[in-house]
């Protein structure tokens, strides 16, 4: 049997797919199992966990619509099934599936907005939950395309080389910091839909930085991706220590490398956040209009910071951009989350706390 993943999103969401291949791989080690995949990060990640037999990189934006058809068309006949990574729900991704052409097209049934994005073009469906992990939700898929129940989803899967490790060894020893309670930070997240709107304020991060630097004698990593080096540079501008540096790296397998060596990490909802939780490091997630039910930290200690407003969480999976509705400070959930929270919970995770 030969099955292809669609893991056309981005690293966060290919990373929650990891858990539903290895059961898949443990439990059907004769199925071939293939990705597509839109983003060479993803790429990358997955041709390290040796999980999927071939992964192929298509950038459907730069070949545009006559190069994306033709390429699809290449694939008609080749799989007996495909899969949508959880939560692709927009309605390109079902098209792709469509296209493609498998007998068997698994996907989520979507709670809202399922028929408008032509949800009915997959024919082996689970209705999704709120209350489920999105690794979860994809460890459903492939129960219900397999037939068997599986047991407790595994950690997700971003194996370092020899290389990465020793590039993460090389930065902390340039600065000699390899004996020091390091701490991780991402300021950053996808701007896509409006979803910088998520972040909490880069002054904010600089504020807790100055504390752990103080009270704990922590020494803080910033990290983000090309795009983020402004937003990392106002991080560690606000700080003004150097035990506060924004880190600088080749790639993303060696930005893994230097938060697994971090004793905790401190971080929006952000493809890094699922990083942290691939190397094991306790994590400590800003969470405003999210479910955190659908993202948090998987399989690692971790707390969610969050006020816990009444109106949260208001973000589910659509197409749409992101909006707020309230009346009186848009995005409150965010932007008047303070720093006594976020201290308490890395410090909670400094000092050893258990999963939560």
């Amino acid at each position: 049997m030969r099955v292809l993943a669609l893991a056309l999103a981005g690293i966060g969401d290919a990373l929650m797919f990891t858990p539903a291949a290895t059961i898949l791989k443990r439990r059907r080690p004769d199925v071939r199992l293939d990705a597509l995949c839109m983003f060479r990060g993803v790429k990358d990640i997955y041709d390290r966990t040796a999980l999927f037999d071939e992964t192929t990189h298509f950038d459907f934006l730069k070949e545009g619509a006559f190069g994306s058809l033709k390429f699809l068309a290449s694939l008609r006949g080749e799989y007996d099934a495909t899969i949508n990574v959880y939560p692709t729900n927009r309605r390109e991704y079902n098209l792709v599936a469509r296209l493609i052409g498998a007998k068997t097209r698994v996907a989520a049934r979507y709670l809202r907005q399922d028929a408008a994005n032509l949800g009915f073009l997959n024919n082996l469906r689970v209705t999704e939950s709120d209350d489920r992990h999105n690794a979860t939700e994809n460890v459903k898929l492939v129960e219900a395309l397999f037939g068997f129940d599986a047991d407790e989803a595994p950690p997700y899967s971003f194996p370092l080389s020899e290389e990465d490790v020793a590039f993460a060894e090389r930065f902390l020893e340039e600065r000699g910091w390899r004996n020091e309670t390091l701490v991780g930070f991402h300021p950053g997240c996808s701007t896509l839909k409006n979803h910088e709107k998520r972040r909490w304020a880069p002054e904010r991060f600089s504020a807790l930085a100055k504390r752990l630097i103080e009270e704990r004698g922590a020494a803080v990593l910033v990290f983000g991706g090309p795009e983020e080096r402004e937003l990392k540079g106002r991080v560690v501008a606000g700080v003004g220590s150097e035990r506060c540096v924004a880190v600088e790296s080749g790639n993303l397998a060696q930005s893994a490398a230097l938060i697994k060596r971090c004793r905790a990490f401190a971080t929006n909802d952000s493809s890094l956040m699922h990083v942290a939780s691939a190397t094991g490091t306790p994590t400590a997630a800003v969470i405003g209009p999210t479910n955190p039910n659908y993202i948090r930290p998987w399989r690692v200690p971790h707390r969610i910071v969050s006020l816990g407003l009444a109106c949260a969480p208001c973000f589910v999976y659509s197409p749409r951009p992101l909006t707020c509705a309230r009346e009186d400070v848009k995005f409150k959930c965010v932007r008047e989350l303070g720093v006594d929270l976020a201290y308490d919970a890395v410090v909670e995770l400094l000092d050893g706390a258990e999963p939560r």
